[in-house]
């Protein structure tokens, strides 16, 4: 009987394994060539059907929007509001259109990634993709209408507008909540939803700072602040569509492919800029900070002048990357992830890497690693530089100071399923207060949000070290480390999976990913519905039932041929057949010599 081989010894320039296993997720995308006109044409038909999605959302909207309290613009308009009165009919469409935008959204993916059940499963590149044009076009189709709509899905925008006149008034609204600060009938207060009335801001002094700006513009107008809030959302987004292909190019990943997944994601068009969140500036303004830094640090020029400490032109476009970074996590903090892993690409060029110590003797440790060392510690020391100067900037020139590190934690009074360490510890309170133990909720919420955060710190880490080995691409490794943050947060919210899937579309090819991105993002498009606190259960169900039947009408209408377009193209007349050409004698003089003269004659 053999005898089993034994295990070899590791050698001591082993490194450790950090990131094998999420290396998979990437890998290079061919270049392919464009749609011939037959699939340009199916493309045009899904760029219209996913409009008239976006036409009924718009619709449905005026009825189950967030419409303000006090100031409904629509208020008394005998068409405008008619939605509103008729509520079931309303959330039809909504829920409707909601499901033919995510269907057109689905159904573009097989330009931009292919077939589900050929490309993405297998793993392989279709063989024709529409142009970034084409895509360009569709997204601008798409996104129209809803610029048009109030706001949709969530009524943070309201306290968006409190906590900024607060700050025009001149008080701190890091400590000043919207009821102390304007009182409890004040215009803006009214459509502050409860659960925030009473609670600081817990947002960046910048992003602030630009409410305040507008509120100094236009006052107590709700409509006019509404709508310059949704232009910062729109150059939130303008600013993904022009990093996030470039990033993808720069990772050898198709910028169509990236642009449909993550820019054309309709948790992107519904809640960023339908919900205008200011994730969509955060997302914005952190991604083109990393372009700018990538572009930098993959010159081969040098970052700083010959014989001076002065920054060359590239080292000047490092800064401007870095300073970019550092106002996104001014809007939310969530962004100041991305310099850890901004720093590490700036410290393997100037040599560091993941040095073997694992299976080395100690005394060697400082040998092996003092390159790496130096490198790291000067990768940390010039961007910390940067962060605290611009922090300091922005917390100093507009006014509000630090208070915003005092009032991070404010959004834990939200208890969200989609958070790992809320959902265990609010299933584990409802047990135990079915088994007669009582309700311990809060008390494992206590514990278990620490140790989610402990626990997602720990493989952030594991990330970095990852991407200082080489084997992630810090783009890959900080889209994975998001992801972590987003699982193991205290409350989540469904645009915060933007926060993971936006950068990764520009990294991970790997099929699981995408078919999970793709899965998850359009269940949670669908399943966030747009219902008020006085829907009723039959209304619901009124509202699904119909919005299936509608969906069931307009994808026949628009991608199944009618019996009349049948009839039309059957009665259609039958050309009459082509006799072949007569064959050219003139192109063949040999033939045309052994030809009678009788017969050429006509």
């Amino acid at each position: 009987m053999r005898r089993p081989a034994k295990a070899t010894k590791p050698d001591r320039d082993t490194t450790g394994d950090y990131g094998v296993t999420m290396a998979r997720l990437h890998g290079a995308e061919p270049e392919v060539g464009g749609l011939d006109p037959v699939e340009s044409r199916t493309l045009l038909r899904i760029r219209l059907f996913g409009a008239v999605g976006s036409i009924l959302i718009l619709v449905g909207s005026l009825g189950t929007g967030a419409l303000p309290v006090l100031q409904n613009p629509i208020a008394g308009m005998r068409l405008l509001s008619l939605p509103s009165r008729m509520w079931t009919t309303a959330l039809t469409l909504s829920i409707g259109g909601t499901i033919v935008l995510v269907l057109a959204w689905l159904m573009l993916g097989r330009f931009a990634v292919g077939r589900l059940t050929v490309e993405v499963v297998g793993g392989t590149a279709p063989q024709r993709r529409m142009t970034r044009r084409q895509a360009d076009r569709t997204l601008l189709v798409w996104i129209a209408p809803i610029v048009l709509a109030p706001p949709m899905l969530s009524k943070d925008i309201y306290s968006y507008l409190a906590q900024s006149a607060i700050a025009y008034r001149g008080m701190d609204p890091y400590v000043v909540s919207p009821v102390r600060g304007l009182g409890v009938g004040d215009v803006l207060t009214r459509s502050v939803p409860n659960l925030w009335r009473d609670t600081p801001a817990p947002y960046g002094p910048l992003f602030l700072w630009l409410g305040k700006g507008i509120t100094g513009i236009v006052g107590d107008n709700l409509s006019a602040a509404i709508l310059g809030h949704r232009i910062i959302a729109l150059a939130g987004v303008a600013l993904i569509v022009w990093a996030l292909p470039r990033l993808a190019r720069r990772c050898g990943v198709s910028p169509v492919a990236a642009l449909w997944l993550g820019a054309m994601n309709p948790l992107l068009i519904l809640h960023l800029v339908g919900g205008i969140h200011n994730e969509a500036l955060m997302l914005g303004l952190m991604l083109a900070g990393i372009e700018l830094c990538f572009r930098a640090i993959d010159s081969p020029h040098r970052l700083r002048r010959a014989g001076t400490w002065l920054p060359s032109a590239t080292g000047w476009l490092l800064i401007a990357g870095s300073a970019t970074m550092a106002a996104s996590s001014m809007v939310k903090i969530s962004s100041m992830l991305a310099f850890g892993f901004v720093g590490i690409a700036l410290a393997r060029r100037w040599g560091a890497t993941l040095p073997a110590l694992r299976h080395a003797p100690r005394a060697e440790w400082w040998q092996r690693s003092r390159r790496s060392f130096w490198a790291l510690a000067a990768s940390a020391g010039v961007l910390a530089s940067i962060l605290a100067a611009v922090v300091v900037s922005i917390c100093l020139g507009t006014g509000l100071g630090f208070g915003w590190t005092s009032t991070l934690s404010t959004g834990d009074v939200v208890r969200s399923w989609m958070s790992m360490p809320t959902l265990l510890s609010v299933t584990g309170g409802r047990v135990g207060v079915l088994v007669g133990l009582g309700d311990h909720t809060q008390a494992m919420l206590d514990v278990a949000r620490p140790v989610g955060q402990l626990v997602a710190g720990l493989f952030i880490v594991r990330w970095l070290l990852a991407a200082l080995a080489g084997r992630l691409h810090p783009l890959g490794a900080l889209g994975i480390a998001m992801a972590t943050f987003v699982l193991f947060f205290p409350f989540v919210q469904a645009w915060y999976l933007l926060w993971a899937i936006i950068p990764l579309a520009a990294w991970a090819t790997g099929r699981w990913f995408r078919i999970a991105a793709i899965a998850v993002s359009a269940t949670i498009a669908v399943v966030v519905l747009p219902t008020g606190a006085g829907t009723r259960g039959f209304q619901l169900a009124e509202a699904i039932i119909a919005s299936v039947l509608l969906t069931a009408v307009l994808t026949a209408l628009f991608f199944e041929k009618m019996p009349w377009q049948r009839r039309r193209r059957d009665e259609r007349p039958t050309p009459p057949p082509v006799d072949p050409p007569a064959p050219d004698d003139t192109a063949n003089p040999t033939a045309r010599a052994s030809t009678p003269a009788a017969e050429r004659v006509s």
